[in-house]
Order: structure tokens, then C-alpha cells, then sequence
């Protein structure tokens, strides 16, 4: 592969006339026109927009223990071919990833696949048991050097141990990101708790358990001077929660996503009894929806995170109460994002790379990715074809499993190139 490559007539931001692009040595060296040396890899644009990587902070590569679901090479050819260049992958595995030899294991093995840079997620607690601290020193301080910590898939429920985990973490300088859930008001619950999940017999989630979690941390990390982030916001209530704690402390160290899959779903779907839709949390109303949309435009929601979950078959083809929750999101994050924010009018295309590259990379502290498209910045891009469409088939997805919730759907906006510093993973839906 030449060590150049030349992509020519892109828009940047989707904005202004197209312009050529060259990367040279892993940085993208020139923009303008040039005419690039002899011998570089030539991709022609044609107008597509061009924006950073995107960055995942929430995937869940199943890797290890899991490997009949995922595994961390097939999720990383999944991310490449959505155009991401860096994922956090979640630290419910099996084993668990609260320690520093797992975290590295997971690390090293993102580097063997070597199409995006796989940052491994330490857990909060002991086994994702909510009774005693994970060794996040350790796990800081190991050769994967992990800068995000949390119990995804459980809420670090006991206030007095979320409490020591913000404090412990100002001292290391790193990020906790809450499942906010209280247990207590989710037992045997299966959908949002609220007409729909009433009429078919669903025992109800309410929106309660989510925000009197995050209302609770966002005091707590405020008393604690500590990051926390907020995992796959789903109500219009936590909107405002942290609409109101942002607003009281201005720092910056409250953040929060949602999931492409709250932006454009809704409990609406529950009727017919199809497990692909059961996650957690809950898909909500479709006012809840509109409400995280507004969010996420104005800047209250942070970015987009995927909570990319594949499941093997006899996961997710079976009753619902039985029925793991989880949703693929990896592929198919920029095309929901197309459809429910940019086809609105709500965000337009710089405003994608705000919340799917540049915010997220900020968040979790990656210097390299979610850089401006400017010369002398490492060349972690993106290609758009803004006005293609293309049907989702599960089966054809690069992840082991198939449970997308947007099976047959007609989505927008088709990602053409993916280049990690310098190098093409992904081009017109295949993985280089």
C-alpha cells in the first residue's frame, strides 16, 4: 500500500467548494490542490464530505468470553466500515475487565486487529458486583492505560461507593461513566413503563429509576470535583437534569450520550413482542425521543454512543422475558444520525463531528482523534456520501451476530472511506 494517499474533490464539514486532500506519513500533509507524488493511492471524492473519525465510547466487542456473539476483530471491522477510528469497549466480559490483565489483553488484541484503536473500559467494581472498588489504579497505570471506568450493563447503585470511585478518580484523572439505573424500581421490568408496555402486558420500567441515579451523581461528582459521564440517555427527564447541573457547574465535568437507537426508536415498537427490541434502558415515548434530539443539538446530550450489542442467535431468538437487551449500532450509527439530525435540520455536518468525533475524544482524552481537518493533524477521517441510501440486512453486517433493530429499513448517508492514521481500513463497504 503506498504510503500517500490522495483523496480529491472532498468538502470539508460538508461545507464550501471540494478541495484535495493529501496524507502523507500519517498526517494529512495538504489541502488545497495538490497534485500529490507518484504512486499515491488516489481516492476520488466527488463531493462527499469528509470529518473526523468518529469515536464510540460505548461498544461492547463481547471479547473475551463472549466470542460466539463478537469478537474484538469482527467489531472492529464493523466500526471501521461505520467510520470509526477509535471504540471503548465495555468491561463486561467474561472474565470481567477489572484488572490490569484483561484491560491489556483486550488492548492488545484491538492492536492485532489493527482497523481502529480499541481503548478497553475498566469496570467500577469488583466483578460489576457493586460491593468494592476494581483496581482502577492499576488498571490506569497498565500498558492499555485506561482513562474511562464503568459498570455498564449494572448501576453502581450504593451512593457511598459511587461516592469513593469519583473522588479516587480526580487523583488518577480519569472518567466514570454511570448506567444509571436504580435497581430497586427496575426489578422484573421488560419495557418502559407507560401505555404500551400496559396494554401487552410488559412489566413497566419507569423513567425514575434512570433519573434519580443521574440526579444523584451529578451532586455527587460536583461535591467530589470529578468527571462523570452519563451512559445512553433515554428520557426527557434526565434532559433536564442535566440541563440544570450543567448549567450550576460550569466545568465541563459533567458529559452524557445517547444511542443513535433512543434518537430514532420507540416504544411504539413493542407491539409486536420482537425481542430485537428489547434494550436497556428502554426504548421510551416518541416525545421522549424528540426531547434527546433537542438535546443533543443544543449541547445538553454530548455525543453519540453507539452501546453496539451483539448477541448470539439463541440470545436474542426467543421470548421476551428471556431475551438479552442489546441492539448492533456500529454500522448503522451515521445513517440513524443522518435521518433523525441532519435531515431535520437539527445538526448539520460539522455539528456531526462535533457530537460523533470531536466531543467524544475530548471526553475520554484522545489526542489524536476528533482533530480538525487541518494540515499537520493526524489523519483520522471519515467519508460521507450524504444523498446515498442503502437497506439494512443484519446478515450482512460485518459483526458474528445480526440483532439490528434496523432490519429492511432504508437509511441515509453511506460511510466510503475510513482512514486511521493515514491508512485506509474500510472502503466502499469493505474492510482493506
Amino acid at each position: 500500500m503506498s504510503e500517500q494517499l490522495l483523496i480529491k474533490g472532498a468538502r470539508l464539514y460538508g461545507e464550501g467548494d471540494p478541495v484535495d486532500v493529501l496524507v502523507e506519513g500519517g498526517v494529512i500533509a495538504e489541502i488545497g490542490t495538490p497534485s500529490g507524488p507518484d504512486g499515491a493511492e488516489v481516492v476520488e471524492a466527488g463531493g462527499q464530505v469528509l470529518l473526523p473519525g468518529f469515536v464510540d465510547l460505548h461498544t461492547h466487542l463481547r471479547e473475551p468470553g463472549r466470542e460466539d456473539a463478537e469478537t474484538i476483530e469482527s467489531g472492529s471491522a464493523a466500526a471501521a466500515l461505520g467510520g470509526y477510528t477509535a471504540v471503548f469497549a465495555m468491561a463486561n466480559t467474561d472474565p470481567v475487565a477489572d484488572n490490569a490483565v484483561v484491560v491489556e489483553h483486550v488492548w492488545r488484541r484491538g492492536r492485532e486487529a489493527g482497523l481502529v484503536d480499541v481503548h478497553p473500559v475498566g469496570a467500577v467494581t469488583a466483578g460489576l458486583k457493586g460491593e468494592k472498588l476494581a483496581e482502577l489504579g492499576a488498571m490506569a497505570k497498565s500498558a492499555a492505560a485506561v482513562r474511562v471506568f464503568s459498570d455498564d450493563g449494572h448501576c453502581v447503585a450504593d451512593p457511598l461507593l459511587m461516592r469513593r470511585a469519583l473522588e479516587y478518580s480526580t487523583a488518577l484523572g480519569v472518567v466514570i461513566a454511570q448506567h444509571a439505573e436504580e435497581p430497586r424500581l427496575t426489578v422484573g421490568a421488560q419495557a418502559h413503563e407507560g401505555e404500551h408496555a400496559a396494554r401487552l402486558g410488559y412489566a413497566g420500567w419507569p423513567a425514575s429509576a434512570e433519573e434519580s441515579i443521574v440526579a444523584r451523581d451529578c451532586l455527587l461528582a460536583s461535591y467530589a470535583g470529578a468527571r462523570l459521564h452519563v451512559c445512553h440517555v433515554s428520557t426527557a427527564g434526565t434532559a433536564d437534569i442535566l440541563r440544570w447541573a450543567k448549567n450550576r457547574h460550569s466545568s465541563g465535568s459533567i458529559s452524557a450520550e445517547v444511542t443513535p437507537h433512543h434518537l430514532l426508536l420507540t416504544d411504539e415498537r413493542l407491539a409486536g413482542y420482537d425481542p430485537v427490541n428489547k434494550v436497556n434502558p428502554p426504548l421510551r415515548t416518541t416525545s421522549d425521543a424528540a426531547r434527546l434530539r433537542t438535546a443533543l443539538a443544543e449541547g445538553v446530550i454530548d455525543c453519540v454512543a453507539t452501546d453496539h450489542a451483539p448477541h448470539a442467535p439463541q440470545d436474542k431468538d426467543c421470548e421476551w422475558a428471556s431475551a438479552k437487551p442489546g441492539m448492533l449500532g456500529l454500522q448503522t450509527a451515521l445513517s440513524v444520525v443522518t435521518e433523525t439530525m441532519v435531515r431535520t435540520g437539527l445538526l448539520d455536518w460539522r455539528g456531526v463531528a462535533r457530537v460523533m468525533s470531536e466531543r467524544p475524544a475530548e471526553i475520554a482524552g484522545l489526542p489524536d482523534h476528533g482533530r480538525p481537518l487541518l494540515a499537520g493533524e493526524p489523519a483520522n477521517l471519515v467519508l460521507v456520501d450524504p444523498d446515498a441510501e442503502w437497506t439494512v440486512h443484519g446478515a450482512e453486517l460485518a459483526s458474528l451476530a445480526a440483532n439490528t433493530p434496523y432490519e429492511g429499513m432504508r437509511l441515509p448517508g453511506v460511510v466510503t472511506l475510513t482512514v486511521l492514521r493515514g491508512r485506509v481500513t474500510a472502503r466502499e463497504g469493505k474492510t482493506c
